[in-house]
């Protein structure tokens, strides 16, 4: 599935504008599967929604592999952002930290950055239920290269 259906119209029309390739800094494949939703997107926060349905473990529990590729997807795009045009980002280091279980409804992801440096960005990214309780706190660190 391309980034065109994952993310809403108004933010790829932008991105082209600004001369960044929207695919470069998509959820990809995977996240399309995921059902995973740019709300808002900036080099200083990005946000998302991903349906806990379809991304349970087998207890029916939101799966922390789930949580882990919702806050990659969040902190890469705010690196690719933050790079600009002609650069991409790639994701060297991440951890999650799960702190209670979502098992219905739809979890946000916010990512904020910690780091934004030329070579190197790093973002924070909190993921909360419906009811604004934190699920997981994970951090990501990105190389940023020319292409």
């Amino acid at each position: 599935m391309s980034s065109d259906k994952v993310f809403p119209d108004h933010l790829m029309e932008r991105f082209r504008a600004e001369g960044i390739d929207p695919a470069l800094f998509s959820g990809g494949d995977l996240g399309a599967r995921m059902g995973i939703t740019l709300v808002e997107a900036s080099a200083d926060k990005v946000v998302a929604t991903m349906p806990v349905d379809g991304n349970r473990q087998p207890y029916g529990l939101l799966h922390g592999g789930a949580s882990a590729v919702l806050a990659e997807t969040l902190g890469s795009i705010g690196a690719m952002l933050h790079a600009g045009p002609g650069r991409y980002a790639v994701g060297v280091d991440l951890n999650a930290t799960h702190h209670r279980s979502a098992t219905e409804g739809l979890v946000t992801g916010t990512a904020t950055p910690l780091h934004l440096g030329r070579t190197v960005a790093t973002y924070d990214i909190v993921i909360t239920d419906e009811k604004d309780r934190r699920v997981c706190t994970a951090r990501i660190t990105c190389n940023l290269r020319d292409q």
